[in-house]
Formats: C-alpha cells, sequence, structure tokens
C-alpha cells in the first residue's frame, strides 16, 4: 500500500485487516502501526495478531528501507515521516481514528520521534527500548562515540535496496561486514575507504556521527533528541520497555521520568533483566536470572494496552502500578546446565521512580583499594598510564547492534576470546590501567536500584581524555568458579572535553585537579551477603566506546595517539566515589 509522505516521496505498508473466509471485513477499526527499517515483510506475524483481534495492522518500511522510496539516513528524519504516516491511516475508510504505534529499538525510537509532533489521531503509543536522546545516552554517552553504531553502518548497508537490487554489490558489502572489527581498528574512519562509498547516506552518516562530537543542531534534530521536545510532546497513555542490559536502559528511564510529570495520561515503565530486545529470554550473556525473568506473551501484553486506550475494554492495565522492575540477585550462584551462573530475581512494583524510599548513598574509592561509604581521612592518588594502542578490551555490557564483536549482557570480567582484543584469560582487574576498589565480603545483603553517578577527581597530563567507570557484583568462590565471578552491572564513561557543557568543549588543564560528574546507566541488583560490591575505573573500553586518542585534537579525524599518566584522588577535599541508589524494607511492594 503506497503512503505518500509530505514531500511527495512514496513509503510503502502492508496492510493486515480484520476477515473472514478470505475477505477483509467492511467497517472501520484502530490501526496499530509499526514503521520499521528492518523488512515489514518481517512482521506478518504480529499484523495478523493483530488483526485476528479486531485492528488493522499497518507494517511500514520506513524511508529509504526495502520497498520505500526515499534516501536512508538512519533515526534523524523519522518525526515527519511518522507523522504523516499516522495521520494517513487515519483518514483511511478502515480505521476509525484511532492509531496506535509499536515496537522496538528503531521502532522503538521512531515512535518518540513522531510524538513529539503531537499528532491528532495518535492515541496510544508501547515503546520497547528506544531512546530519549542519542547524543546523550544511546549514540554517543557522555561525549564518547558508542561504536555500535559503526558496526550498525556496515551492517545496514548489506540489506539496502541498492544491495538487494545488485549482487555484486552485495558481496562487496557483505565482505566489509564480515570484517567489521577490522574496520573498528581503522580510525579514524576515511571517506571512501570502504564499500560504504557506494552508499553515499550511509558513509555520510557514519562520518557524521563520528565527526559531531558537540550537542549541536545536529543532534537536536527529533529523531535524535526526543527529551528537547518533551513541551511538545502528545499526551497519549505510553508504556515505556527496557532492559538492565539494554542500550536504551538510561533513555527508556529518562523517558518515563520526564513524560509521567508532564503526561495526563497513564505513563508506565517497565524493566527487565533483559538484553536488547531480549526479554523472551531468561538470561543475560553468562548469566541465568531465572524463568520468571521472561515475557512469555509480549504481543499479549501490548494488546491489553491497546484495547484500553484504542477500543475501550477495561483491561485491568489501569489498576496497575506505574513502575514494574526485576531485582537482580538472590539466586544460588550455581552453574546451570547451559553452563550459566544462576543469579535469580524477583519483580517488584512501585509508583515511581526513581524509587521514593531510595537512599543515595556515597561509597568512597580509597587509596587503598577499599570502597566503603566512611568518607576518606587519608590523602593519596591512583595512577595509571592510558595508552591508546592497547585499551581495556569490551566484556559485556549495556549494548546492542553489533554481537559479532561485542557479546552483550552480563560476564566475568576476565579475558576470553569471545571478546574483541581479548589476547589472554587473565582478569580485567589484572591490568596495571584498570584501578578496583570493592568492599569487603558484605555481612548482609545490600539492594541497589535506581539510576548511578560517578563523581571523579581527576588530573591528566593530557589536554582531553577519557575515564569510565564500572559497578560489578564480586560473587565469592565457589566449586563452579574457583576464583569466584566479577559480573558486570552497569558502566560509563565521560570524555573530560565535555565534563562542563555538552555543547561547548573545555580542555583540560594538565596536572590540574578537576572535578568530573558521571551520569551511569541505572541498574537493579541484590548484592547477596558475602559478596562484594566493586567499582573499577579506568579510561577505555573498546570497542563499546570509541578511544581517546589524548591530544585534544578533533573527535572522529585525529590520527595521532599519546600514552598519558592519569589520575584518580582520595583524599577529604577530593572524596571520588559512586552514588548508589541504596533500598531500605519500604523501596517497593515486595512480590
Amino acid at each position: 500500500m503506497p503512503v505518500p509522505m509530505r514531500d511527495g516521496v512514496v513509503l510503502a505498508a502492508d496492510l493486515y485487516r480484520p476477515a473472514r473466509d478470505g475477505k477483509a471485513v467492511d467497517g472501520a477499526f484502530p490501526v496499530v502501526m509499526e514503521r520499521t527499517p528492518y523488512d515489514k515483510a518481517g512482521r506478518v506475524t504480529e499484523g495478523r495478531y493483530f488483526a485476528r483481534r479486531g485492528y488493522v495492522g499497518v507494517m511500514q518500511d520506513v524511508r529509504g528501507r526495502f520497498a520505500s522510496k526515499g534516501e536512508w539516513y538512519p533515526f534523524a528524519k523519522e518525526a515527519p515521516d511518522g507523522y504523516d504516516s499516522v495521520e494517513w491511516a487515519a483518514i483511511q475508510p478502515w480505521c476509525d481514528g484511532n492509531v496506535g504505534t509499536m515496537g522496538g529499538s528503531y521502532s522503538g525510537s521512531d515512535q518518540s520521534a513522531l510524538a513529539t509532533l503531537n499528532p491528532p489521531h495518535l492515541k496510544a503509543m508501547v515503546v520497547a527500548v528506544g531512546t530519549s536522546n542519542y547524543h546523550t545516552s544511546s549514540m554517543r554517552q557522555n561525549g564518547a562515540l558508542e561504536l555500535r553504531f559503526m558496526v550498525y553502518a556496515f551492517r545496514m548497508a548489506t540489506t539496502s535496496p541498492e544491495a538487494l537490487a545488485d549482487s555484486a554489490l552485495k558481496s562487496a558489502l557483505d565482505a566489509d561486514f564480515a570484517r567489521v572489527g577490522e574496520w573498528l581498528t581503522r580510525t579514524p574512519y576515511k571517506k571512501g575507504s570502504s564499500s560504504l562509498r557506494f552508499l553515499p547516506s550511509y558513509e555520510q552518516w557514519l562520518l557524521d556521527i563520528l565527526g559531531e562530537g558537540e550537542f549541536n543542531d545536529y543532534w537536536k534534530q527529533r529523531g535524535y533528541a526526543i527529551d528537547e521536545y518533551y513541551d511538545e510532546h502528545a499526551d497519549v497513555p505510553t508504556i515505556y520497555l527496557g532492559g538492565w542490559y539494554d542500550s536504551y536502559a538510561r533513555g527508556t528511564t529518562a523517558n518515563y521520568v520526564a513524560l509521567s510529570e508532564r503526561m495526563s495520561t497513564p505513563q508506565r515503565l517497565h524493566m527487565g533483566p533483559w538484553t536488547h530486545g531480549g526479554w523472551t529470554s531468561s538470561f543475560a550473556g553468562d548469566v541465568e536470572f531465572g524463568v520468571d525473568a521472561l515475557m512469555d506473551d509480549y504481543d499479549g501484553y501490548r494488546l491489553r494496552w491497546f484495547d484500553r486506550w484504542l477500543k475501550g475494554v477495561d483491561t485491568g492495565v489501569e489498576r496497575e502500578k506505574s513502575v514494574r522492575y526485576f531485582v537482580m540477585g538472590g539466586g544460588s550462584g550455581e552453574k546451570d546446565r547451559e553452563g550459566r551462573l544462576v543469579h535469580g530475581g524477583v519483580w517488584r512494583e512501585a509508583e515511581e521512580w526513581p524509587l521514593p524510599a531510595t537512599a543515595f548513598t556515597p561509597y568512597y574509592l580509597h587509596a587503598n583499594g577499599s570502597l566503603s561509604s566512611t568518607e576518606p581521612t587519608e590523602t593519596g592518588t591512583s595512577r595509571y598510564v592510558f595508552d591508546p594502542t592497547d585499551p581495556v578490551p569490551t566484556i559485556g555490557g549495556c549494548i546492542s547492534a553489533a554481537p559479532q564483536v561485542m557479546p552483550v549482557g552480563a560476564y566475568d570480567q576476565r579475558g576470553d576470546s569471545r571478546f574483541f582484543g581479548c589476547t589472554d584469560e587473565l582478569p580485567l582487574s589484572a591490568r596495571s590501567d584498570v584501578l578496583v576498589f570493592e568492599t569487603a565480603p558484605l555481612a548482609e545483603a545490600t539492594e541497589v536500584t535506581g539510576p548511578l553517578t560517578a563523581i571523579l577527581y581527576v588530573s591528566t597530563e593530557a589536554e582531553d581524555t577519557d575515564f569510565t567507570v564500572k559497578l560489578i557484583d564480586v560473587h565469592p568462590p565457589s566449586g563452579d568458579y574457583p576464583d569466584g565471578f566479577a559480573q558486570l552491572l552497569t558502566d560509563s564513561i565521560l570524555r573530560c572535553r565535555y565534563r562542563e557543557s555538552a555543547t561547548e568543549p573545555t580542555p583540560m588543564t594538565p596536572g590540574e585537579v578537576t572535578k568530573l560528574e558521571m551520569v551511569m546507566y541505572p541498574t537493579s541488583n541484590l548484592f547477596a551477603e558475602g559478596h562484594k560490591i566493586r567499582v573499577d575505573v579506568s579510561s577505555s573500553n573498546f570497542p563499546r566506546f570509541d578511544v581517546n586518542p589524548n591530544t585534544g585534537g578533533e573527535m572522529g579525524r585525529e590520527r595521532r595517539t599519546r600514552a598519558v599518566e592519569n589520575v584518580i584522588y582520595h583524599g577529604r577535599e577530593t572524596p571520588t566515589h559512586v552514588v548508589l541508589p541504596v533500598q531500605g524494607g519500604e523501596a517497593g511492594d515486595r512480590g
């Protein structure tokens, strides 16, 4: 079905209508729409599911992908096309004027983008694993680039309309994607150096995200910066669905927090222990959370929401609490039959996020390597050399779109041939450029649920460098894990030139002590009795993030590198710490 856009470009949509004996039923029905760059032909099951339940399913290829015309430029331009598509559907004879949107990842973010234009006929949304701001926490993070999107450019090129129509071009693109790990080491990426040169919009997008470091007008486009347009956002009932090991965990919670305050309609937050789109699995990486962790009826979950807000059926969703979240932990710690550590967990509910009973508690990093809630009295430093040519390898985390070079989820923080850049099987903590701070074994279980912040007092020899922070649950040694298991929970990075402003970079003064505030991804975890809470600090996490060359040169274009000494300060006047959202007995409903 052709869908005309305001500029004359025609997008393609498949319709799934209620039918009897193979013929569409007359009458008007609510529409459920999904807009995707991943081929609408792959949404047959969803389209049929909703058509059989009294909806018209509209599955659409976004501009420039598969059957839709025009040029694809990822994410940034989706708002007007989405608005036009919703309003086109609403005036068709088979639509009763009520349109809901759904989808995850790209199809989650493009919903939020179109909602900033407030289409009159948009009535409900289920936004799964979508962004709030691609510069703040999804494509970039506190200034650093998430290199999964370099992988994404190569991957998406292999299914471009041009590649699908030209076998020779597809072979070239497939070959480059197969060696994409090598391309990650060939930075800065040079225009025309890869087969992406045959797809100018794909290559230009990659060059843009590599080179546009500041939060400028480029990043303020509606498809990138949803949070810049919250005050214009459609006021419709919305579910924000995400996972603790998802690349959009921060964006998902940020959207809910901001819009639940602004909107008069119900807003919901639902966070599981999942990877990107992994709600049909009970594990993330090498860690198992139990059968209760998975969502076994995703379509039914969305149907209840749409039945209430598009049809007026009392499905009970209004009487449910606004926040549902999974607290990881409490399991046996043994290895299951699949070879995964059984970490376990439980679902809880609340009316607010962050949880109202949260005790935001500083845990201080001490010069002797300890981590505690006791403020430092000593004066000391922790020093290391950060060499951009030997970055710390990425071992799991909140990643998506690049599993062949960046396996996602919870892993023991030690070398493993499954991970790009690992040359041995030693713990990352053994590296001289990784600082480790940990508590004594906990005398009682401690729950950490909510947003996290790291406050670092640092100095560097460079005009610009990066600092990284990881939060880790250290499981004690056992028969299955004789050396214990350092389970990554969440991490983040900060590019120092953006420490004061995302819009106006400021060089560091070499040797000067500087305070950094780093917003981390949220999490929810029960650190069991006998476990340790650990914080690792370094300056790289590759290929999760691009590596800072330490020269202060232009990001995405600098060809030089230099090794520098970076310093963390500990003391009464320089109390480096992380702020953990510790929960007590009243944090949420226990069950």
